[in-house]
């Protein structure tokens, strides 16, 4: 596909709502040329799609490619391999007779397979029936390949070595799982609890779709979260890789059970509330050859990029060329078969900064400067592709939920395609987890700036929603440290008993983690995140089995046993993560507009800010408590503590008096809020306050 277009052409393809996008964010307006051809690339590479065949057919490539039974008991399969000589398909049905059943090829590099029905009507490959593909090569080689489209590749028994097998999925009809829930209401603001089902066991073993089910969605639904995002879910042959080498795009990863386990987990999800976000890799893919797409056609160039820049010299995998035509059929079939066939609300684009970049944003940092994010250092069919996946899934799926994983804040990442931008509901607040981390490591939080945690929490690109987490997935690797592990280390091992009296460091680590998360939850976005087991400070990194750690699961799970241990205090973490979910769900700042900080003083060690009706209140000092302070608010009356880091409850000290009411004094302006009132305000405490209703 000739994504090419002069200036002449641009002009064809105006932005419908530029002006809203420059009227948003003057500064665009030096820009405006590269909006408007980047949008002209896509607009013609749409209306090409939709002509040729029909957009929302082009997204159903899965009904169509791969192997499937048809209605009368024949086979069909279809492949691309533009570079292929000739190609075959072989299995246990043909006791793996090379020749037996060749494609016929087709026009545009694809090539087509009818195996009639047997005598009696019966599909002739049974279900789970190992195959594979054969590649003819020109230069005479046939070499064994996985099908793109393959839904189900198992790992082989360890005799047989390591690469996975394809097998054909193709359940009875009693034996497929049927939806009995309708998709819950879109969230107004995601709470998204972030899981990887193997680790979701406190035993050293990989876990399943039916024991996350079982177990994690019920305390999911008690922690308040209204989505989840699950990890490492397309299949991917190395364990260790978190999920992001993928093998098999269209196959779930066939380690933690069957594809109809995961049809059960997000249907038991959406009965309880729950939206399903699948954390998608575009992005790149694994340089795996025979049970992977690199080389899929005996060629280097069938679904990436040929030469150097189709290799990612970082992540040592395969770049996808998205000017092809195919290759789009491929990623936006992909999208829409999680969406239709497994009931998946929505997706975390992972490394868009890789993708939308020709440096891939390596060894270099994002000042925020402009100039960083037009010319020709930008990979502008990246982004072509993603405004074409967001366009298609907001049209077709307008429940639908897209993140950005995107460091370099890139301007209008976050707004419509037809303002001009790339279309994406939210990005992640990357900026702030590194921020908290790095605080831990090198300063004393004494030391802490109260303007720079403010500031780093309240700066965002204006009506470009971001998803605020504490911290990452990453920070819980080996090589890392949680920041429960940050704050109590060690003592993690020898404090943590109720049966003890509670010394300095765990008291101080509990409520920093409590006061970490809150003032995240409500400065830092519109959405917010959580990594499975940080809610109640994981003791232990995480570090998947691999030659290094001698192939252990020890750390390859969460402990949630901790949690339920009533003499340990990691019940109180989990308690207070539970708490602050239900205020935002009860009081909904995350869905109201950005938080006005009105106070961020240096000495005090305090931070005051008012969100959604509610104001939260920061003191950060390690020692000084403060009474009759005063502090201002906009709305006039009478407050409650709705939210208190040190109650009982939470293995406070039990400080502040809930009976006690406060009122404001009207119209004694303060810190440039219409009222104000005076509180009491212990040292190291947090605390939420809310109109009496």
């Amino acid at each position: 596909m000739n994504i090419m277009i002069d200036r002449e052409e641009t002009e064809k393809y105006p932005v419908p709502r530029l002006q809203d996008l420059l009227d948003l964010d003057p500064y665009l307006n030096d820009f405006k040329g590269d909006i408007k051809r980047r949008y002209a690339v896509f607009q013609k590479t749409k209306d090409a799609l939709e002509k040729a065949e029909g957009l929302r057919n082009f997204i159903t490539g899965h009904r169509t490619f791969g192997i499937h039974q048809m209605p009368d008991g024949s086979i069909e399969c279809q492949e691309w391999a533009p570079g292929a000589k000739a190609v075959y398909l072989r299995g246990e049905f043909n006791d793996w007779n090379l020749q037996s059943h060749p494609f016929v090829k087709s026009e545009h590099g694809k090539w087509k397979l009818h195996i009639p029905a047997n005598g009696d009507g019966h599909c002739p490959i049974r279900h789970l029936s190992e195959i594979k593909l054969v590649i003819e090569t020109h230069h005479g080689e046939f070499l064994d390949r996985i099908s793109p489209w393959a839904t189900y590749v198992v790992k082989p028994p360890k005799h047989e070595g390591v690469t996975y097998k394809w097998l054909f999925w193709n359940p009875s009809v009693d034996q497929k799982y049927k939806f009995k829930h309708q998709r819950p209401p879109k969230p107004k603001a995601p709470r998204i609890y972030e899981a990887h089902i193997g680790i979701a066991s406190p035993e050293g073993k990989v876990s399943t779709y039916k024991y996350f089910t079982k177990e994690l969605l019920p305390r999911i639904k008690y922690l308040g979260y209204n989505c989840i995002q699950l990890m490492a879910v397309m299949e991917h042959a190395y364990y260790a890789s978190f999920g992001y080498q993928v093998t098999s795009f269209f196959a779930v990863s066939s380690r933690y059970g069957n594809p109809e386990d995961l049809r059960e987990l997000i249907d038991t999800a959406h009965s309880m509330g729950l939206y399903v976000l699948l954390d998608i890799v575009h992005s790149h893919a694994s340089k795996n050859v025979l049970d992977g797409l690199n080389m899929f056609d005996g060629t280097d160039a069938c679904y990436f990029h040929g030469g150097p820049r189709g290799t990612h010299d970082l992540w040592d995998s395969r770049l996808f060329d998205y000017t092809k035509w195919e290759v789009l059929r491929y990623l936006l079939s992909n999208l829409g078969n999680y969406m239709d066939n497994f009931q998946f609300d929505g997706f975390r684009f992972d490394g868009v900064t890789s993708m939308i970049y020709h440096d891939h944003g390596m060894a270099r940092g994002f000042s925020g400067g402009y100039h960083e994010y037009y010319g020709l250092h930008i990979d502008v069919e990246s982004l072509v592709y993603l405004m074409l996946a967001n366009d298609m899934l907001h049209d077709f799926y307008p429940y639908c939920i897209t993140i950005a994983e995107d460091v370099s804040g890139m301007p209008a990442m976050c707004r419509p395609v037809c303002e001009g931008g790339i279309g994406f509901d939210y990005r992640l607040a990357m900026a702030i987890p590194d921020n908290w981390i790095k605080l831990l490591k090198e300063q004393k939080d004494e030391d802490w700036s109260m303007q720079h945690i403010t500031f780093l929490l309240s700066n965002r690109r204006h009506k470009e929603k971001c998803i605020a987490y504490a911290e990452s997935h990453d920070q819980a690797l080996v090589g890392d440290k949680t920041l429960a592990f940050w704050l109590m280390d060690k003592e993690m091992y020898s404090h943590m008993s109720t049966h003890m009296p509670l010394n300095h460091i765990i008291d101080r680590g509990l409520r920093l983690h409590m006061m970490i998360r809150l003032v995240t939850h409500g400065l830092g976005g519109e959405g917010y995140l959580n990594f499975i087991g940080n809610e109640f400070g994981h003791p232990e990194w995480l570090d998947f089995p691999r030659i290094g750690n001698n192939e252990s699961y020890h750390y390859a799970r969460r402990q949630f046993n901790l949690v339920d241990d009533d003499i340990l205090r990691y019940k109180f973490l989990y308690r207070f993560d539970a708490a602050m979910q239900a205020a935002e769900e009860k009081y909904g700042w995350l869905s109201a507009p950005q938080g006005y900080v009105s106070r961020h003083h240096e000495g005090d060690k305090v931070i005051v800010f008012e969100r959604g009706g509610v104001v939260f209140i920061f003191n950060f000092h390690t020692s000084q408590s403060y009474t009759d302070y005063q502090i201002g608010v906009d709305v006039p009356g009478t407050y409650k503590i709705v939210l208190d880091t040190d109650s009982k409850e939470f293995d406070g000290h039990c400080r502040n008096d809930h009976s006690v009411k406060f009122f404001t004094m009207n119209q004694q302006h303060f810190d440039n809020r219409q009222n104000s009132m005076k509180i009491y305000m212990p040292c190291r405490c947090a605390m939420v306050l809310a109109l009496d209703e």
